[in-house]
């Protein structure tokens, strides 16, 4: 790569001090987005992400994430090194400077860094302030340096030089348990975002050693965008076997995309600007979108798979099995949406269009087969498109004929869906249990009876032939899929609740499936959750407890004297409880224990739903050897 002589001045002149860091502790969430799981884990991406500013400007080829036994992180690259020498703001060195003033960094020079990511910009200041301790560790210019902070604080000035040969940065914290509920990493979680980010810069490695587990992974892929496409697709039956990948730079902005298509009927379209994952899209989405649709009409006319008489596909025809990511890398990028992470700058479209355009075209003039494959797919999704809007009217035609709800649904007298909730019930029994027990002036039950149809491996036609879905779909009263309206929904409480054991986890993991492809709105408000019934009634004497864990129970039997007699009840279905012990357990908002359904991923959880209940044995049995041992009170 080839940097202007000002791009290679990496000093202390290049960090911008912009403002103060008063507010971060006090008000945490407003920086990283909540005080729970996501935020622990969003203060290991800051400091990575400097380390990718690194690498992006061609200076670092190495990133070491290490979770300690102690649940400290070190985050350690082979770049330049933050620079030391006094800031001209306050003579302070500008390391200091860097981790003590909030958005103060070479990032906002384009001198100093052309192009830089971060989830959200907001600095290795956020993650200092919100960590009990913070030691960084400097090798610059043959010069190792070290200075420690507490709470944001610097505790230690910076130490004085000790030789080294080595050049980069290491930054070792603690979060802090005063800000942060429960300080505890997921390997998983930062796997899979380091897994990106090494797809992203072909050639960087990543390793991420967990010390409390010995165990070590190096993410590394020099396929790049190639590589990714083939990780997303593993498992699936694709159309043309290498994927096409399509790079070029247009006035600065510079578009890397990876395309295939698989036999699926799901469309999974991944947007990334600066390294951000956009996962509401935006305009480098939009213009790969009529790229695509262009692209793929022109050469088919070109090649007579579509005659004159035919009509051009549209891009709806064009989404089934497909799987992409298109990544652009841009100098000031403009994010808005709800979640911040929806690309807004009005130019990139057209420039996305453009490469991605010319792109396609001289890729498919070389592999004439591959549009072929592409406009069959295509043609049978359209058929099924056209299929599934008619099941959708004679659903919405239901709707609205006075028989919107079905006959086997116990309504609430409640009409306001903020105070309403349905419990999605497997069986006659547990739901005839349930509709004794609940109180009706809030609480719905729908029993459905059996498995719900598999949505990963049907089209919408078929998912909507479905009776068990359908009654779901006339219950809520918000449509399905493209249709779907938050705003119509009945309840703002969806609360599936099955048996512990396997089959029960198999009809939670097929709702979890229909309503992440169809309903993802529902799951994104909040609305969706996870009854936890009780595993145990323990009775001594007159008094009985309820254990919803192994652990619970064996507090209560070792806390037991020998004299006591106890009786335990194992319960292995929600139908062996009787209304008043479902309601007093499961039902009671007063009593109950609810999960809500997350997304903290969005590409893994697509991967998990992929994996688990899409048509490839193999990679299913390898996820089930990975994580077999993380199963908890599965009766089988």
């Amino acid at each position: 790569m080839t940097m202007s002589p000002a791009a290679r001045q990496y000093t202390a002149s290049s960090i911008q001090v912009l403002e103060g860091l008063k507010a971060v502790r006090k008000r945490p969430g407003m920086y990283i987005g909540d005080t729970a799981a996501r935020g622990l884990h969003h203060l290991v991406y800051e400091v990575v992400d400097n380390s990718v500013d690194e690498a992006i400007g061609g200076y670092c080829t190495a990133i070491y994430v290490t979770i300690n036994t102690d649940e400290s992180i070190s985050v350690e690259d082979n770049g330049r090194g933050i620079p030391t020498d006094p800031h001209p703001s306050n003579g302070r060195p500008a390391s200091e400077v860097v981790l003590t003033t909030l958005h103060a960094g070479g990032k906002f020079d384009n001198a100093a860094y052309k192009v830089s990511g971060g989830l959200h910009g907001v600095g290795v200041s956020v993650v200092n302030a919100l960590s009990e301790w913070l030691v960084i560790t400097i090798c610059r210019n043959g010069e190792s340096r070290t200075q420690r902070f507490e709470r944001g604080i610097p505790v230690t000035d910076l130490s004085d030089a000790i030789p080294t040969e080595k050049n980069g940065t290491l930054v070792h914290f603690m979060a802090d348990r005063e800000i942060f509920e429960d300080v505890k990493y997921s390997p998983d979680v930062l796997g899979a975002r380091l897994r990106e980010l090494a797809f992203l810069n072909p050639g960087l490695s990543i390793t991420l050693e967990d010390k409390r587990e010995q165990k070590i992974k190096e993410y590394r892929y020099d396929g790049g965008m190639k590589s990714f496409i083939e990780y997303l697709n593993r498992g699936k039956t694709v159309l043309f076997s290498e994927p096409i990948t399509i790079s070029g730079e247009k006035d600065g902005t510079s578009v890397d995309l990876g395309l295939q298509y698989n036999d699926g009927y799901l469309e999974r379209v991944f947007g990334f600007a600066n390294l951000i994952h956009t996962i509401e899209g935006g305009t480098h989405v939009s213009g790969l979108r009529t790229a695509l649709t262009r692209g793929v009409n022109e050469a088919a006319r070109r090649e007579k798979y579509l005659k004159e008489k035919d009509d051009n596909l549209t891009g709806d025809d064009l989404k089934e099995g497909l799987t992409c990511v298109v990544s652009v890398k841009l100098a000031n990028p403009q994010f808005e949406g709800q979640t911040k992470t929806k690309l807004g700058n009005s130019d990139v479209k057209g420039i996305v269009d453009s490469i991605v355009y010319e792109g396609l075209l001289s890729w498919f003039e070389d592999n004439p087969q591959v549009v072929k494959s592409v406009v069959e797919k295509a043609i049978k999704a359209r058929q099924a498109r056209e299929a599934a809007k008619r099941a959708r009217e004679l659903v919405r035609k239901s709707a609205m004929s006075g028989m919107s709800l079905p006959g086997k649904l116990a309504d609430c007298s409640s009409k306001s869906p903020e105070n309403s909730e349905v419990y999605i019930v497997e069986g006659d029994s547990a739901g005839g249990s349930a509709k004794q027990g609940r109180d009706r002036t809030f609480q719905a039950i729908l029993p459905l009876r059996g498995k719900i149809l598999n949505v990963e491996k049907a089209r919408l036609d078929k998912v909507l032939a479905n009776q068990e879905i359908r009654t779901m779909i006339q219950t809520f009263g918000a449509g399905v899929g493209d249709d779907f309206d938050p705003a119509k929904l009945r309840y703002h409480k969806i609360i599936i609740m099955t048996d512990a054991d396997v089959d029960g986890a198999h009809i939670s993991t097929l709702l979890l499936t229909f309503f992440y492809r169809y309903m993802p709105a529902i799951i994104e408000k909040g609305y969706l959750y996870l009854a936890q019934p009780p595993l145990y009634r323990v009775q001594k004497g007159k008094t009985v407890t309820y254990c919803y864990s192994e652990k619970e129970l064996r507090t209560i039997l070792d806390g037991a004297s020998d004299s006591s007699k106890i009786s335990v009840q194992r319960y292995k279905g929600l139908g062996e409880m009787n209304p008043d012990q479902l309601w007093e357990t499961t039902m009671d908002p007063q009593n109950r224990v609810l999960k809500r359904v997350e997304i903290d991923d969005l590409m893994e959880i697509d991967e998990y739903f992929s994996i688990l209940m899409g048509d490839k044995v193999e990679p299913r049995r390898e996820f089930i050897a990975a994580h077999a041992h993380e199963v908890r009170n599965l009766d089988v």
